[in-house]
């Protein structure tokens, strides 16, 4: 269930969890909600022990040796075991790495909308991909306004467990999300989408509210 921290833990995995089965507590990254998103993805990165695949790159392949001219045997024999040493410990490490990347990768864009993941260029690394997520969901981005308003626009109130005082400090909010990339709304006009938001036993006190 999103929201929650009691994650499953997966016997088999040493000191950690079943990457895949953290999913389902990730929120799905709307625009709106990147910050509880990214706090999510790193718990689960950390929970899962493959946090490391963000700060680290991706290893790179010793170069193999070229004999030199006269080199004695021993000599030869000794960089070329050294060489086999170093490349077999690359292939482990690389391995792991890669493996690391694509579930880490896969996590990420089944947490996000099928809309925004479109959005998105395709990305080697997982490092490379939460950079462009970020840049999309913070600052001044274009694409992070646009997922305001259209959630302002579209944002219904449905009763449920959330009170009427919680839903309109909600759009607030969303709105004032709005003031830094100077988008800012006037309040009648947050008024306005505020009551077209409300289902149709509040007309009473919309029309009242007018008068």
């Amino acid at each position: 269930m999103a929201g929650s921290s009691n994650l499953t833990p997966t016997t088999g995995v040493s000191g950690g969890y079943n990457l895949m089965g953290c999913i389902n507590e990730i929120p799905t990254l709307k625009g709106d909600n990147y910050s509880e998103w990214k706090k999510k993805i790193d718990l689960a990165f950390i929970l899962a022990e493959v946090d490391w695949v963000v700060t680290t790159p991706c290893p790179t392949d010793p170069v193999a040796p070229v004999r030199e001219t006269n080199e004695a045997d021993a000599a030869w024999a000794t960089r070329d075991r050294d060489y086999q040493s170093q490349k077999m410990a690359y292939d482990l490490e690389h391995r792991k790495w890669v493996t690391a990347n694509k579930k880490c990768l896969a996590v990420i864009k089944n947490t996000i909308e099928p809309a925004i993941v479109g959005s998105i260029s395709e990305c080697d690394t997982v490092t490379e991909y939460l950079n462009r997520i970020k840049s999309q969901f913070t600052g001044s981005s274009k694409t992070y306004a646009t997922q305001l308003i259209k959630q302002l626009v579209t944002e219904r109130y449905s009763g449920g467990g959330s009170g009427i005082r919680e839903h309109i400090l909600r759009m607030s909010n969303l709105a004032s999300k709005l003031k830094p990339m100077d988008l800012a709304l006037k309040d009648e006009f947050l008024i306005h989408l505020i009551f077209a938001s409300l289902p149709k036993e509040f007309d009473t006190f919309v029309v009242n509210y007018n008068i």
